[in-house]
């Protein structure tokens, strides 16, 4: 999944760089051997609402806006989960995630972003994501609720 994996680089990018301009955002992709061009860098930050904040120092920069509502982070898991995730199973108190290879890792940070009390914590992988809930009897329900962005 080229796409989850070139956006959750962006987000990591913007959240630990100054990234001043979409030039600069491309610049950093290349480096990593992500070349794109102009139009899908623009769409990348209108799809993940990035916003230009200013620095202080009469420049701007790109960044995470701080009040993603829930119905924008919906929307991306539904149409993340339908395209990448290949399976979602309980064992006890974990929820396990298969995924295409390379789309744990922008599915995980997803799931963080649900911000659901039941769910501690998630660890990813290249193709796996591992969701630990508590209490372990919410486990299925988790489950469910995942299974739910599949449809």
């Amino acid at each position: 999944m080229v796409k989850a994996r070139r956006h959750q680089r962006i987000l990591d990018i913007v959240r630990s760089k100054p990234i001043q301009t979409q030039e600069d955002l491309s610049a950093e992709l290349a480096q990593e051997g992500m070349a794109v061009t102009q139009a899908t860098i623009s769409r990348d930050i209108k799809e993940l609402r990035l916003i230009k904040a200013p620095v202080g120092d009469g420049s701007y920069r790109y960044t995470i806006p701080v009040d993603r509502n829930i119905e924008d982070i919906n929307r991306r898991i539904e149409r993340v989960f339908r395209e990448a995730v290949i399976s979602v199973e309980d064992s006890d108190n974990i929820v396990v995630i298969k995924t295409l290879e390379g789309a744990a890792q922008a599915i995980g940070a997803i799931v963080d972003d649900l911000d659901w009390p039941e769910v501690v914590g998630s660890l990813a992988g290249d193709d796996t994501i591992f969701v630990v809930v508590k209490p372990a009897d919410r486990a299925l329900e988790i489950m469910a609720r995942f299974n739910k962005f599949r449809r």
